[in-house]
């Protein structure tokens, strides 16, 4: 049996190589770029510990438990403080805890007696029909009202994808959302009711589960899958062909002025959508993968900064703050990194991590560095009452980081399936079919090897 070809280091090619040689099958694992990771990037600078993408995991599978411990990573994992579990929201330019219990919501000056009136009313609304495809802020004003959408729900779609929630998908985006009230026909009836098929699942909810790192960034989850996989993981490898043949896939690719070739059982495509359109697709289906060239991408600015920690008025007793769009500034959001994990800034700072761009404000995205800091600071100096200038800073630029779930989004995901139906061998995977969180994408990779494995059954099976 040939080994079986995954391309792309993200976090679900790594998890699914990882998991296929420890099932003992042989595997290469292509990336084009240097190094593994993906949009995951950890920098260490000056005693600072920086992350450019994503900036946490949540423990919400006992899956993860498994991989981290198989892996070896079960060593370098460092959990959230506890004084972090505190969210903040601005509104009319001040920073406002959120309510986490019932009663604090009713006590909150977040939102008005009108939009608590209606969170009230709504067990009571109707399940939605599927007269068409709801974007996520015509959900939001059907079940909770206009209020809620400006001030909490725009906030949380830019701190998660970016995002316009005026075009953002609710089927799409927020499926399990979309499926709650299909099932339970309330939100509210779904956060109770929901509890005992997550358990029966080995699921934990968000809401509840442990926010995690490691002990030097999130890259060391990449950095260290990579590791287990030795020679079979391959940088600086540009995949241009993939082909179907008749013992399985030929994968055609340049590594530095060579072009090389190299056949395998099986292929899973775990590149961006971007860099999977420009992949020549030869096989017996009549579609190609320059379809996903179409899906959008939000541009994001990455700015963290250091300060003095007695220069810094606001307490920072949380994960940070999320700002909606209507507040007019020019950040997403902001964790409170320093707070969150305890190796973040050297002693006597704080760091802060600031997100810029989005479909929100994408032009800002790629302003030079200088200007970026900035605007940054400016934001946050008013924000947090900060009275000094930033000790560090640092700053990296996604001109394509988080692809974006917009309503008609459904075509992507047939075109996917569809491919894979025709295709067989032949897998596709990453957050452009998974979603932007990164446990569900590492999750993914647990499918995609059980899935491998099996097909490897039904054409190899004295081999597997």
């Amino acid at each position: 049996m040939k080994s079986i070809a995954v391309i792309g280091a993200g976090i679900t090619g790594l998890t699914t190589s990882f998991l296929l040689k420890n099932k003992n099958l042989p595997v290469d694992l292509y990336e084009a770029s240097e190094r593994p990771g993906g949009v995951i990037y950890s920098k260490r600078q000056d005693g600072y510990l920086a992350e450019f993408g994503p900036n946490t995991l949540l423990n919400t599978n006992k899956k993860l438990e498994y991989l981290f411990k198989i892996s070896g990573l079960s060593e370098h994992i460092k959990f959230a403080e506890h004084k972090s579990d505190k969210r903040f929201l601005v509104r009319n330019g001040k920073v406002i805890a959120m309510p986490s219990k019932a009663i604090s919501f009713f006590l909150s000056p977040l939102f008005s007696w009108k939009a608590k009136y209606n969170l009230m009313l709504e067990p009571f609304r109707p399940r939605w029909k599927n007269a068409y495809e709801e974007s996520v802020a015509q959900f939001v004003r059907r079940r909770f009202g206009n209020e809620f959408l400006t001030y909490a729900i725009d906030a949380l779609v830019a701190g998660i994808f970016a995002g316009n929630p005026e075009r953002l998908s609710v089927i799409h985006g927020f499926p399990k959302l979309y499926k709650a009230e299909q099932e339970y026909g309330s939100m509210i009836r779904a956060q109770f009711f929901g509890a005992k098929a997550r358990k029966k699942r080995g699921e934990t909810s968000k809401q509840e589960a442990r926010i995690l790192s490691f002990d030097e960034g999130l890259q060391v989850m990449p950095d260290t899958l990579a590791k287990n996989l030795g020679k079979n993981f391959h940088s600086n490898c540009l995949v241009t062909t993939i082909t179907q043949i008749p013992s399985g896939w030929r994968i055609s690719y340049r590594q530095g002025d060579e072009l090389k070739q190299q056949d395998h059982s099986a292929v899973l495509l775990s590149t961006s959508a971007y860099a999977a359109s420009q992949i020549d697709l030869q096989c017996t289906s009549s579609l190609n993968l320059g379809l996903f060239s179409k899906i959008s991408y939000a541009p994001v600015s990455s700015v963290v900064l250091g300060y003095k920690r007695k220069d810094v008025g606001h307490p920072l007793d949380g994960f940070g703050m999320l700002l909606p769009g209507i507040e007019k500034f020019n950040i997403l959001g902001t964790l409170f990194s320093s707070t969150l994990f305890s190796n973040r800034a050297p002693q006597g700072c704080v760091t802060l991590s600031s997100y810029v761009g989005g479909m929100r404000q994408p032009e800002l995205a790629g302003l030079p560095q200088e200007k970026l800091f900035k605007m940054v600071h400016f934001d946050l100096a008013k924000l947090l009452n900060i009275r000094g200038e930033p000790v560090f800073q640092i700053s990296n630029y996604y001109p394509r980081a988080i692809p974006q779930y917009n309503v008609g989004y459904g075509q992507f995901k047939d075109h996917v399936l569809q491919l894979q139906k025709d295709c067989p061998g032949f897998y596709i995977g990453g957050n452009y079919t998974r979603g932007p969180a990164l446990s569900d994408n590492i999750l993914s990779g647990f499918e995609f090897a059980d899935n491998i494995e099996n097909y490897l059954k039904t054409v190899a099976p004295f081999e597997v």
